[in-house]
């Protein structure tokens, strides 16, 4: 039962408050404590009042004492606010450096890419920003007054045992029962179906079409401003629809509740009533009685259990991931040797298979092999999902190969101390970073000379572009944006100035695509030159680019079909000669390049 426990939820959300700050934890423990006893303790004051001015008692002391409770009361509920806003506060920063390390510091990306996770992924990633609830700075309030409430219902209850034994267990048992009669409606059965967690992730979608500036060129260009906006709030309908649904009282659980609680208080008061007029209480007794009984109502199934819910899913979430996250992105094993000066002779796919996360039937690449000899260039060319940016996220140990293995100079990568591995790997993928920071740091984001970065600029194209202090962000004072091919010079910088700093393998998938075809050529033929030494590895579709490359690998379902220099495979008369003759075409008749392959795949087939 107590693991049980442990696994719900709600226990999860209370149990990382302490973690999050221990002294602010403690403080708003003690003082929902200290606001859940005060009520009964008021009534107590009261009763105990009245019975002094019925008696003629001296009222100095029931009259301070009902006065210091009252401003107790008073004092200690924004105190309370003040205190949960900022273990809120401290609370979301605790779960948002969990959520990064989470994301983080596995060393492969399985996690970032598995489907089963993207739903978590969703609600712990914003759970703080208003979308699909308040802000914890805000809702710890609301529990808290919910929990002090409950509080307050139970130790009223307490107090009804001084009336008749009975009482407090007939009244509060009935208030509990509420929670067992209107458990349907309670967030935590249905709030986290398949179907509402789907609604929320495409609201979430549709709002960050609406609102992030990569998506604003087109939203406009295409007249797509109403559809975007029909589209949040057709999702967002549906959602709070969903919601809704999941969370309204059931009438016959209403009916139900309403007889228990309504019995049960009839028989309190007709009890407490009884015994005024027979003499068995005198007027103080029955004030403090009568406020007790009401207060136990406290108890009742109301807010708390939303609020609660609320807040604990997205908790739960964020401690979910921190176990999943390190499973799904771990890599098989990791040796320690130093990757030294490898590849000294060669980089080799040896029967190598692998398939993505969640997609168990469909193996990228199966029976591989493929050796890449140290000192060359190779270019990879081949259709969409042929397996080529695999190849990458393989050497570069994002992932480890399902079956098979990767070498370098005979020894199994997996067994080389992935850091010192990955620092002779550079790459610059079709989606590489481009950092809201200056351009210094865009190059060398981990440290470099100046007249390092400044070279590598001019090896890529990119001199002159900005100063380095620049920031390429225009949403800064003094900052800039460059155009894609702009950008694209900037990667190719970082990575030529990586390997001026030891890398010895140089990865570019696709990473000149925003360039003109000219412009492309001749970058490549600058990064031959300064990667001479270097193992350099290209994906492209461009073949006025791939040419250049000492060997070419054509890849067909996660197969080798092809190898060679340009000249033996325009010999060969294959696959490459086909795409090679076909992009040529449409680049003398002034067509796009880019439609070559699925023109060549057709061709093939037919």
């Amino acid at each position: 039962m107590i693991a049980r426990l442990r696994e719900r939820q709600e226990w999860q959300f209370f149990s990382v408050l302490h973690r999050a700050d221990l002294p602010l934890a403690a403080a708003w423990w003690s003082v929902l404590t200290l606001r859940g006893l005060l009520p009964a303790g008021f009534a107590i004051a009261m009763g105990a009042l009245v019975s002094a001015v019925e008696n003629g008692q001296p009222l100095t002391t029931p009259l301070t004492a009902t006065g210091a409770i009252f401003a107790a009361l008073q004092v200690l509920t924004p105190l309370h606010a003040a205190i949960s806003a900022n273990l809120g506060d401290r609370t979301s920063a605790w779960l948002y450096d969990r959520l990064t390390e989470a994301c983080v510091q596995p060393p492969g990306m399985g996690h970032l890419e598995d489907p089963k996770l993207a739903r978590d992924m969703t609600t712990a990633r914003d759970f703080d920003l208003g979308m699909t609830g308040p802000p914890l700075s805000l809702s710890l309030d609301f529990i808290a007054g919910g929990l002090v409430e409950l509080l307050a219902g139970l130790a009223s209850a307490v107090v009804l045992f001084g009336f008749a034994w009975w009482a407090p267990l007939v009244l509060g048992g009935a208030w509990l029962a509420t929670h067992w009669l209107l458990r349907e409606s309670g967030v935590w059965k249905d709030r986290r179906t398949d179907e509402v967690q789907a609604a929320q992730q495409q609201a979430d979608y549709a709002y960050r079409l609406a609102v992030d500036a990569p998506a604003a060129k087109e939203i406009r260009m295409f007249g797509l401003v109403g559809w975007v906006i029909d589209r949040f709030a057709a999702h967002r309908v549906t959602l709070h629809e969903l919601q809704y649904k999941a969370t309204r009282l059931r009438e016959r659980s209403v009916l139900a509740s309403l007889a228990v609680v309504l019995g049960a208080n009839i028989a309190v008061f007709w009890a407490l009533g009884s015994q005024v007029i027979g003499g068995g209480i005198d007027l103080g007794a029955l004030v403090t009685f009568a406020q007790a009984a009401i207060g136990t109502s406290l108890i009742a199934f109301g807010g708390l259990n939303w609020a609660l819910d609320g807040s604990a899913a997205p908790v739960a979430a964020v401690l979910r991931l921190g176990k999943q996250t390190g499973e799904r992105g771990a890599l098989a094993t990791t040796g320690e040797q130093p990757a030294q000066q490898r590849p000294a002779k060669e980089i080799r796919f040896r029967n190598v298979s692998f398939t993505y996360p969640g997609e168990e039937a469909r193996p990228i690449l199966q029976g591989f092999d493929l050796t890449i000899p140290a000192g060359s260039s190779l270019a990879i060319v081949g259709r969409n999902g042929a397996g080529k940016t695999t190849l990458a996220k393989l050497i570069c140990r994002l992932y480890d190969p399902g079956d098979g293995v990767v070498e370098a100079d005979g020894v199994d990568i997996r067994a080389l101390g992935i850091d010192s591995w990955r620092q002779r790997i550079t790459a610059v993928f079709q989606d590489f970073i481009r950092f809201d920071l200056s351009l210094r740091d865009n190059v060398a984001p981990r440290g470099a000379p100046d007249e390092v970065i400044e070279e590598a600029l001019r090896e890529a194209g990119a001199a002159g572009l900005a100063e380095l202090d620049t920031v390429l962000a225009k949403g800064y004072p003094g900052g800039t944006d460059l155009s894609g091919g702009q950008w694209q010079r900037i990667a190719l910088a970082r990575a030529l100035c990586a390997v001026k700093q030891g890398a010895g393998v140089v990865l570019l998938d696709e990473p000149t695509a925003q360039l003109d075809v000219r412009g492309e050529a001749e970058i490549f033929e600058r990064l031959l030159t300064a990667t001479a030494h270097c193992t350099t590895i290209l994906i492209s579709h461009r073949f006025s680019t791939v040419r250049q490359a000492d060997r070419i690998c054509v890849l067909e379902q996660g197969r080798v079909v092809e190898l060679g220099t340009h000249d033996e495979l325009m010999h060969l008369g294959g696959r490459y000669r086909t795409m090679f003759d076909l992009q040529a075409q449409r680049f003398a008749a002034g067509l796009p390049e880019e439609d070559a392959e699925e023109e060549m795949t057709y061709d093939v087939l037919s």
